[in-house]
């Protein structure tokens, strides 16, 4: 069993750094350091505003580990610009290496890394966060038009990698809504006075309030880690689907069929990261939907269901007109 195990992390290893040798370095570093940060989660007892110090070390390096693999696996079907392709994943993995040497930095000092104006220094390191993660937007961006360009085997699981990238970028934005200052921090600056903390990721109150164990969402006010969260892993989810909707083995679905399956539970995916995201700015926790949010998630529910009946039965349809079409002539 151990064998079998050591050989495929064996070929894994291989065959991603084949690909790209920074981002392959980056995904086994973060599996090492998600390790690490849940052996710190358990043993260090220090807290920021209400979690382990360790926290955000260990969902970010679980995070990048995905990101990372994603991002091997999406890049290995480029032929076309091998040399952009290897450009777009080092220029990355750097980035996101830089990020949890200052996220691993801060936690150590058990103080947060996000919004953090306390002093100038930690400052400076939150607007090193800021610049470049804005590169890495751009970086991601050019990606996707990259992976537009790019010609995969089959046309569904090409739009599955496409669409999922895409959701991805737009899950990234949601960060930069976190940024702004608060009305309670606007109103220190506004009298003249330090806020040590600028932009949160609670709507409705400060960050640090009652939250879902390791992840932290709010469960008493609007979150807006919850949109980017669902947003950025539309990387693997709707990839996910393609490759399902690609090896599913009934006849009569055509690949259009397939594809318009796919851009039914793409819409849908994106619907969910818009969703969360307005209920979050409406202060609502995810758990404590009010009824308007329960209406549009109902509403989004109900066009998913029905377009993916619609689809289905159309195929089925047009599989039996073939088939009608096709058979022999019996002669009189």
């Amino acid at each position: 069993m151990m064998t079998k195990i050591q050989s495929s992390l064996h070929s894994l290893h291989r065959m991603f750094w084949s690909i790209s040798r920074p981002m392959t370095l980056l995904f086994w570093a973060m599996v090492l350091t998600s390790i690490l940060g849940l052996i710190g989660v358990l043993l260090d007892p220090r807290l920021v505003l209400g979690q382990s110090t360790w926290a955000k070390t260990t969902k970010f390096s679980l995070s990048i580990v995905l990101y990372a693999g994603s991002m091997l696996w999406v890049f290995g079907y480029d032929s076309l610009r091998p040399r952009l392709s290897r450009f777009i994943l080092a220029t990355g993995a750097w980035i996101l290496g830089l990020e949890m040497i200052l996220i691993i930095l801060q936690g150590s000092r058990a103080v947060p890394m996000h919004f953090n104006n306390a002093t100038p220094f930690d400052a400076t390191l939150f607007s090193i966060m800021g610049a470049t993660i804005t590169l890495f937007w751009f970086i991601n961006a050019l990606g996707v038009a990259v992976l537009l360009a790019q010609q995969v085997p089959s046309p569904v699981l090409a739009w599955g990698l496409r669409l999922g990238f895409v959701i991805a970028l737009l899950g990234m934005l949601e960060g930069f809504l976190m940024t702004g200052p608060t009305p309670d921090q606007m109103a220190l600056l506004e009298a003249g006075q330090h806020a040590p903390m600028l932009g949160a990721h609670t709507v409705g109150a400060p960050d640090g309030g009652a939250g879902l164990p390791l992840l932290g969402w709010s469960t008493t006010h609007g979150d807006l880690r919850i949109g980017h969260f669902v947003g950025l892993h539309a990387l693997q989810i709707v990839p996910l689907l393609g490759l399902l909707l690609m090896r599913r083995r009934e006849s009569w679905l055509a690949t259009g069929h397939r594809l318009a399956l796919l851009w039914t539970g793409a819409l849908g995916y994106l619907g969910v990261t818009a969703l969360v995201t307005w209920q979050a700015l409406r202060a609502q926790p995810l758990f404590a939907p009010d009824a308007l949010t329960i209406a549009a998630f109902a509403l989004l529910a109900g066009a998913m269901n029905i377009s993916t009946v619609a689809i289905l039965l159309y195929a089925r349809r047009q599989n039996r007109g073939v088939r009608v079409g096709t058979m022999p002539v019996t002669q009189m």
